[in-house]
Parts: structure tokens; sequence; C-alpha cells
């Protein structure tokens, strides 16, 4: 085995013991692509969220919702999920193993997601490629899989056909008139969503990479396409971004310049998709990510959704190489132009107000209300409403009809006049375009371990280290009392409940075992500081702080501890 494959084994294995990821369900067998997050790593996957959720919030004009996993197969139908959320699935005829086709052929073509079921086929079989599983060489022709959970809504056997998300985005689309609302119908402004995701991956593979439930956190922002974005970027002109922009045209190798830079030159072709790189960017560094394996590869033309007009992937180096953990892509008009489609609504668009009214000499159909009301009855208004908004005048009768509840209504030559009316037009509806950046939480989980893991040596011993960011690490602090006798443990409990008094402070006590096995389990799950209380404590109310990452130590009063925890300045003292 490889040093790097044994480093990866090495951390899987400190996940597992000291509860931080691990496989689910392992007593009955294990299911792969499902994970738990333990005691320790559900501290650590609540404050990744919490700082992601903080991080857009905090810009003002975007708000968090919280929609339904189970999503009707009618949403999914419209988005394009039913007919087109699919991956190639390639089974050997000798042992039936089931694979995904463009696995097979990762070292045979720079790009299997964009291959037909032919394609593959005839790439597999040119190539003599093996069942992973048995070693033979017979396959049955690729075919399509749709990667969702399908369920229903109701009564065993009946009910509504639908599915588990396979993204969060739809519920923010759906919900676009009434986040619209909340926002006075001023546009730009975004919606967050952060939950559960599935997928049902035909082979889950890399550990945490992929995965058929998964956490994930997603930003449908909303804007006017005709809008003049000019957004400050200097807050970034002292950092270099690693790019790989258009690999299909020939640019494949990576680059390295100033986001501005890549605005002004089109290779990030919309201010607002550079804008929410650079805080994407600014986002993954603030939780302990490598800035140096970070950076960003723009979508080739046949990798791109046939609606976006650029997408790039960050992508984060580790164990398993360059991975995408978040997608940022220009969607256009594509979601809420399909869910009007679908529904025949009219809520999904948002005004634009003319920066001078525009006047027109126009030909109406008005209605004659003295025939039109007792023919219609309720329903003379949207008659004459339905009547007033035709682009093309009758030029015969009777004629039918069509109105917004998708009935039509038959009007005669009595019920109609056609004349010529001065109007002025102040603004216009249109669909707004939408940039999304989606996250892969549990994949930039992943990395922050990757990346902050350490193993070194300590008195002749292998010595485990998690180098968490204090931003997302599970605790704070540990406290610990050199021996629990004498006082020292009361003194342990007093000065973490102090600790933990403090706003968003975690901090526990460990009281077991030698105090070089406590400091050993603290590093491990990533704990930045330990305080310690000794004999001297009891005499002068000093205790020991250490920091995790190079193991050095002080002492100070407890009163001062608190003080320093307090305005988060521990570093100052070393």
């Amino acid at each position: 085995m490889s040093d790097e494959g044994e480093r990866v084994n090495s951390l899987v294995s400190l996940l597992k013991r000291r509860g931080i990821i691990f496989p689910a369900f392992s007593i009955h067998g294990g299911v792969a692509g499902l994970f738990d997050y333990g005691p320790v790593g559900a501290r650590l996957l609540r404050k990744v969220q919490n700082q992601w959720r903080e991080h857009w919030i905090s810009k003002g004009n975007i708000v968090e919702i919280d929609s339904p996993t189970i999503t009707p197969e009618s949403v999914l139908k419209a988005s394009g999920h039913v007919d087109a959320f699919n991956d190639h699935a390639s089974e050997c005829r000798s042992c039936n193993a089931i694979f995904r086709s463009d696995h097979l052929i990762e070292s045979h073509h720079t790009n299997p997601d964009s291959l037909d079921s032919e394609e593959l086929g005839m790439i597999i079989s040119n190539n003599g490629i093996k069942c992973p599983s048995c070693g033979e060489q017979q396959w049955h022709q690729p075919r399509p899989m749709n990667l969702m959970f399908p369920t229903r809504i109701g009564a065993t056997g009946g009910g509504r056909a639908a599915y588990m998300r396979p993204e969060t985005a739809q519920g923010m689309f759906v919900t676009f008139p009434m986040i619209q609302r909340h926002f006075r119908n001023r546009l730009p402004f975004g919606a967050i969503q952060v939950g559960k995701g599935y997928r049902n991956e035909i082979s889950p593979r890399q550990g945490m990479i992929r995965q058929r439930e998964f956490n994930m956190a997603e930003l449908e922002y909303f804007i006017d396409p005709e809008a003049v974005f000019e957004n400050d970027l200097s807050n970034w002109n002292d950092t270099r971004f690693q790019f790989i922009p258009d690999p299909k045209g020939g640019d494949s190798e990576t680059i390295e310049m100033m986001i501005s830079d890549a605005l002004d030159s089109n290779i990030i072709r919309h201010p607002v998709v550079a804008k929410f790189m650079a805080e994407t960017y600014d986002f993954i560094v603030s939780i302990g990510a490598d800035p140096s394996k970070i950076r960003f590869r723009q979508h080739e033309s046949d990798e791109m959704a046939h609606y976006a007009t650029d997408c790039w992937d960050l992508e984060m180096f580790g164990s398993y190489g360059w991975i995408e953990c978040v997608g940022i892509a220009h969607r256009g008009c594509y979601d809420l132009e399909a869910h009007e489609l679908a529904t025949n609504s009219n809520e999904l668009r948002a005004w634009r107000e003319f920066s001078k009214p525009i006047e027109v000499e126009k030909m109406v159909a008005s209605p004659i209300s003295s025939i039109v009301g007792p023919t219609f009855r309720e329903r003379a208004k949207d008659v004459g409403d339905a009547l007033m908004s035709l682009d093309e005048m009758p030029t015969s009768f009777p004629f039918n009809l069509l109105l917004d509840d998708g009935t039509s209504v038959s009007i005669e030559e009595n019920m109609v006049e056609v004349k010529q009316i001065h109007d002025m037009i102040r603004g216009e509806w249109f669909i707004p375009h939408v940039v999304e950046p989606a996250f892969g939480l549990d994949r930039i989980i992943w990395h922050l371990l990757d990346h902050g893991y350490e193993i070194t040596e300590k008195e002749g011993e292998e010595y485990l280290i998690l180098h968490l960011s204090e931003n997302v690490a599970p605790y704070e602090l540990v406290v610990l009392p050199l021996f629990e006798k004498d006082g020292m443990s009361e003194i342990a409990h007093q000065i973490r409940t102090k600790l933990i008094s403090l706003s968003g402070i975690n901090a526990y006590y460990d009281g077991s075992k030698s105090i070089g096995r406590r400091y050993a389990r603290a590093d491990e799950i990533g704990v930045p500081w330990a305080i310690t209380i000794d004999y001297t404590t009891i005499e002068d109310g000093t205790i020991t702080v250490r920091r995790r990452d190079d193991q050095s130590q002080i002492r100070i009063s407890h009163d001062d501890l608190i003080q320093y925890v307090s305005t988060n300045s521990l570093n100052t003292l070393f």
C-alpha cells in the first residue's frame, strides 16, 4: 500500500475510533454510501453549517428557508430531474456486479461524463476493461439509471408519486414568490438552505466523497439580467487564485491571477459569479482549508448544463486528488421558467421599472361590460383581463379566448370593441436569472480533516493531531485536572462552568487516565486549547494553557483565562 493509502487508512481509523465519522449501520453489515457523524463529528458538522449560514446571511440581502426533503414528482419533472438525472451503469454478465460506466473508463477518457451509452460501451469494449469484482470482460451495454429515491405521499399502494430530494435548490425556486415579497420585490436577493440530499449512487466509493445521503448547502441568488453589477472586488487584490479556465478551449493548465483580472479578461463571464467565487474561497479558508490546495476549474462546454452561461467548480486537493466540493453556476432563467411553464403560473416573475416611461399607441380588444358582465358573471373580470392582454386583435367571430386558469370561453362580436388607445408603459415583467453556489458539506469536512491530519512522533511513539480551525473545532477547550483529588477536579469543573457560560464556547472536562493520554485524546479530535489545573493552581490560582498546534504552554491566572477566552485572544499569550 502507498504511503498516501496508509495515511488515509490511519485517518479513517481515527475518525471511527474517536466518534467523528464512520460507516452507518455497521452492526447490521453496513450500507455503502451512508455514514454516521458521531458525538464529536456531529459538533463539527453543526459548526461548519452554522459558519456557512452566518457567512451568507451577513451579506444583508440573503435569507434562510427550510423546505421538505420529500418532493412531489411534478416539481422534479418540471426541473428535469425525472427525465435527465441519470448516471450510466455497466453490469457484468458474469457476476452481475454493477458499476458506474464513467468510473470504469476514467483512465481512458478525459471527460467520461459527456459520453452517451454507445460511446461508453465502445470504450469499455475497445480497451478490454475488466470487471473489478470478478476480472471478466463480459459487459451488458451501459444504460442510464435515474439516481433519485422514489417514494409516495399518502396511503400504502396509492397516494402521490414523489422523490427524496436530490438537491435543496427546487425548494427555493418554488417559494420564489414568498421570498420576493419578503424583499419588497427588490432584486437582487437570495435564499439559502442547508440540509440533506439523496442520490441513489450506482457504486459509492472514496468514503465521504460520494454518498447516498449527504449534507448540502445551497444559495440561489436572483438577479435582473439587464442590471449593471459593479461588484467591488478590491478585498481580494492581495489574493491570487488558482484557475483552470475553459479546459475545452485549450487552456487546461492552472494559472494564477486576481479575481478582478479574471473578470476583466472575461475568463469569468459575469461579475456576480466572480463575487461568489471570491466569497466562497473566503469561506473555505475561514474554516481551516489549506489555500494552496484550493482551485477553481471552469466547466467544459459539453460538461456544463445546456442552460448555464458559466459554471465553475471549487476543487480541493486531498488524499483522493482534486475533488469538486462547490459548484458555482450562472443558471440563467431556466429554473423559474421551467416551473412557470409546468404550472401556468405568473408568480415567478419580477417587475423592472423603466428609467423613463414609454409612450405608445396600441390597439386593444376592450370588453363591453354590459354584455360581458351578465354573460360571464363571476368570471367577467378574468374575461376582461384576458381580452385586454391579447397581443393580436380578433379578425373573426366567435373565437375562443384562453383564460389564465387554462380554460377557454367563446367571445361573440357584440362582446368586444377593438379600439386604439394611448398608453404609458412604465415597466415590464421578466423572469429573473439565478446564480447558484452549491456546497457539498461532507466533502468539505473530509478535506478539512485531511488537510489538518498530522502523523508525528512523541517519545518514540506515533502521535496523531487534527489541526482544525478554532472556527469549526468541535470543542474550543478541554479542562483537565492533573489528578482527580485534593480539590483539583472541583476547580476544573468550576472553570469549565465559567467557560461554557461565555457565548459560543464549547469546553469539556476530562479526568480519566494520565495527563499525557488526555492531551493526546484532545489533540486527536482537534481541540485547540487545553487548560490544566494542578497543585500550583490550588496555591496561587494560576492554570496551564497548552496550545495544540505547537504543544507550547504558559501559566496565567484563571481570571485572566476567562478574559482572554471571551475576547478570542488566547493566541496573543504565546
